[in-house]
């Protein structure tokens, strides 16, 4: 959340039992308070929505001219996102901080408070999963799944390439088509679920509610759910993933059943990851500009360490579909 000016140092001294003193220094990243009332400070901190944010970072000036970078996990997609982020600091002279938090929900609060204005001036953080994590520090979202944030964001047009993907494989003459979606708990994933949905409507196309595997992101998921899928009497003869990395694994249980792709089922991936590229059929996916997100988010990021908020808060940026082997029309 970001600052609020009816929430005060005395406010979370008070909430906390402790002094404005005591509150000052662990907002400042000071020794000589003991973890136990750090925790205390942090947890009033968190429950008030106090955010000494930028006026902070004004008085002290840059202490570690470094940006801590958090995700909830490290894979491909991560990693290209990295490439990019990294350049940009290192251009700007910051160093990098990498936290990887987990797949609980709400890593996000953990990793600010054992980061923010100890380690690092600031904070980018890849696919947020809640809206209003508190932190002392400016911070931009890359990636959120969620469209409307407190805090500056930056990420793909995803529900375009979700689009743009089903409408490529209705295009090649494809009619029974599958979907494996993210985790239904997060927005990004309902967004992207009903665009695939909709994509059909449009074409005058039943949506098949046995052909939709929530696979959570993971690849052992979406392996499962081709076994299930390719077992039906009417299996699919395409599927659209909300993932490189899940439309890798469909793939490669398809290709251990025997069956050939694309001439038994044609596969499309969405984010543009090397891998794809080198998948045991390459990959058609819908390609996210993934370093350029990640210089994006640097600049927001810089504007906020300085003092000023960005122009635009939140930046969609256009995708594109790379069309390789894995796609052509249906027998």
């Amino acid at each position: 959340m970001d600052t609020s000016p009816r929430v005060t140092l005395a406010d979370v001294a008070h909430r906390a039992g402790v002094s404005v003193a005591t509150v000052s220094k662990v907002v400042n990243g000071r020794y000589g308070v003991s973890r136990a009332t750090v925790a205390r400070v942090h947890g009033a901190i968190e429950e008030l929505g106090y955010d000494a944010g930028l006026a902070t970072v004004r008085a002290r000036g840059p202490r570690t001219r470094a940006v801590a970078v958090l995700a909830p996990q490290f894979d491909a997609y991560v990693a290209e996102l990295l490439k990019g982020v990294a350049a940009a600091l290192a251009d700007a002279g910051y160093g990098l901080h990498l936290h990887v938090g987990g797949p609980d929900h709400g890593w996000e609060r953990k990793s600010l408070s054992t980061l923010a204005g100890v380690l690092a001036d600031g904070a980018v953080i890849i696919g947020p999963t809640v809206v209003n994590a508190s932190t002392r520090i400016p911070t931009v979202a890359l990636d959120p799944h969620y469209r409307f944030t407190p805090r500056p964001t930056v990420a793909a047009d995803a529900d375009a390439g979700i689009r743009l993907a089903t409408r490529h494989l209705i295009d090649l003459g494809h009619r029974r088509i599958g979907f494996l979606a993210g985790r239904h708990d997060l927005d990004s994933s309902r967004r992207a679920e009903e665009a695939f949905r909709e994509t059909l409507e449009a074409a005058g196309i039943s949506c098949d509610q046995d052909l939709i595997a929530e696979a959570e992101g993971l690849p052992e998921r979406a392996a499962h759910a081709a076994e299930a899928m390719l077992a039906f009497e009417q299996p699919p003869t395409a599927v659209v993933s909300a993932s490189d990395g899940m439309a890798v694994a469909f793939m490669e249980t398809a290709l251990d059943a025997g069956l050939a792709v694309p001439d038994d089922l044609s596969i499309i991936g969405y984010g543009g990851v090397p891998e794809a590229c080198t998948a045991p059929v390459p990959l058609t996916t819908v390609r996210q500009p993934l370093h350029e997100m990640g210089v994006e988010v640097v600049r927001m990021l810089l504007e906020r360490l300085a003092g000023r908020e960005p122009a635009e808060p939140h930046v969609i940026m256009p995708v594109e579909l790379e069309e390789r082997a894995s796609t052509a029309p249906p027998r």
